[in-house]
């Protein structure tokens, strides 16, 4: 159960100890040499409440738990990093930064930047090639809002949407991917880096899988034109109900998002999908866990697409 009186929500030092419990469980590591276990508190009135110095002869450097994450130079207290952060974890569609903002008592502009860096601490590097083991691996397009690119009202079908493309392994792992255009040369790449030869590929008619689909060692199709939406286990329900949740978020939380910044709104959702099994506490720590080395300046926030 979440409780908002917790010391590490409420008292900046209770947060640094339990911050320090969650990324050094065996004890402090360096983030300049890598270095675990040996090093010292500095301690007395001239140094800060958790700064320790490393012992290896080569670095000597000082150090804290903040150092080489995305809360690192922040003056927004260490407590209300986590209290964010559990806000938008615990949060099924997301949590606005204007929310974020009322609730922990910063700014709008800090809420909102406060609540990026978080965005990128949620963002998994993505452990090895998905269906590896010959797993079912959904793929499918969605679309949102307005590009900044095609905004004339002649504009037909989809193509003046933004546009995002998402893999799903049965059972696993959600990716997904802000693209230009959903076409070959946009789509190739992708399945070439993210999915493995081995797997079972399940989409829809969409001719840009036909060719593609031969190279894997199953290529599963449902025409939805013919309303079809699955057929024995060949199904993209899956990567559909995923799309469920990131239109909820971006509907009825967000209601506008640019295209600067919608791959780290996909990678929020990927990451609460990826551990939808686990508690609010337990999907916290996830994202703690992950603030480990990612840096985010305010200049940096833009996030690119891919083929653009």
């Amino acid at each position: 159960m979440f409780d908002i009186t917790a010391p590490h929500f409420t008292d900046k030092d209770a947060a640094r100890e339990y911050l320090e419990g969650l990324r050094w469980p065996n004890g402090p590591v360096c983030p300049h040499c890598g270095t675990e276990g040996e090093h010292y508190k500095l301690e007395g009135k001239s140094h800060r409440p958790g700064l320790w110095k490393c012992s290896e002869y080569e670095c000597r450097k000082q150090f804290s738990v903040t150092v080489g994450t995305v809360f690192e130079r922040s003056k927004v207290p260490l407590n209300k990093w986590l209290l964010a952060t559990h806000f938008m974890c615990a949060s099924k569609k997301g949590m606005s930064a204007h929310q974020i903002h009322r609730m922990i008592g910063v700014t709008y502009k800090t809420a909102w930047f406060m609540c990026h860096r978080i965005r990128e601490a949620m963002t998994q590097p993505g452990g090895g090639l998905l269906g590896n083991g010959g797993e079912p691996v959904e793929v499918d397009e969605t679309f949102w809002g307005t590009s900044k690119d095609k905004k004339s009202p002649k504009a037909r079908g989809y193509d003046h949407k933004m546009k995002v493309v998402s893999l799903v392994e049965r059972n696993g792992e959600k990716r997904s991917y802000h693209v230009a255009n959903v076409n070959i040369k946009t789509v190739r790449p992708i399945l070439e880096a993210q999915v493995s030869k081995k797997a079972r590929l399940m989409t829809d008619e969409a001719g840009i899988y036909t060719k593609v689909g031969r190279e894997y060692a199953e290529h599963g199709v449902v025409v939805h034109a013919k309303k079809e939406y699955s057929r024995g286990d060949i199904t993209t329900n899956n990567v559909e109900s995923s799309f469920a949740l990131l239109k909820r978020g971006l509907y009825g939380t967000f209601h506008k998002v640019s295209e600067a910044h919608l791959q780290r709104y996909a990678n929020e959702f990927d990451f609460r999908w990826n551990h939808r099994k686990t508690t609010d506490a337990q999907r916290a720590a996830a994202a703690l866990v992950g603030i480990q080395g990612k840096r985010l300046t305010y200049r940096r926030t833009d996030s690119p697409r891919i083929g653009a």
